[in-house]
């Protein structure tokens, strides 16, 4: 089944029936129509009297809410691209990566992760972070990692 705006179907619960009012007494929403008593606004042709004033503006925005992490978020390569872009003893770093299009930026950082066998021989990696699991298969095939110490610095949006 394809999904299609004519075959979507809303969840039990998402959708309430409107009020109905002026219907008689037995509804609950009878005499007075859910209007009260006396004044301009029981009265009908009445629109909306509220003036927006800037605190009512402001009030009916929509807040954005919950947690946004300033930290930059890697790149992230797998190392079975790694297996097929490499050759034995090459150097690999982001600019490398972002010269082959595994990444698609070197601004945020870069860690390969992966399930896979590293099956290469000797490649040397420079400022590119990397898993546990991937750090141990490099040093079995006799690479190396280099990544200089760099300063925490977020993204100020």
């Amino acid at each position: 089944m394809t999904l299609a705006l004519h075959t979507i179907k809303s969840t039990a619960g998402t959708t309430k029936k409107r009020k109905r009012v002026g219907r008689g007494n037995a509804s609950g929403h009878g005499t007075y129509s859910t209007r009260g008593l006396k004044g301009q606004k029981s009265r009908k042709g009445v629109s909306n009297l509220k003036r927006l004033g800037m605190k009512q503006v402001l009030l009916r925005t929509p807040k954005k809410r919950g947690f946004r992490s300033l930290k930059p978020k890697l790149q992230v390569v797998n190392l079975s691209l790694i297996n097929d872009n490499f050759k034995d003893k090459d150097i690999i770093d982001p600019k490398v990566l972002l010269g082959k299009k595994l990444i698609d930026t070197v601004k945020t950082g870069v860690k390969v992760l992966g399930p896979g066998k590293l099956i290469l021989k000797g490649l040397t990696f420079k400022d590119v972070k990397m898993s546990g699991s991937v750090k141990e298969e490099l040093e079995k095939a006799g690479g190396t990692c280099v990544v200089k110490k760099e300063k925490k610095v977020y993204n100020r949006r």
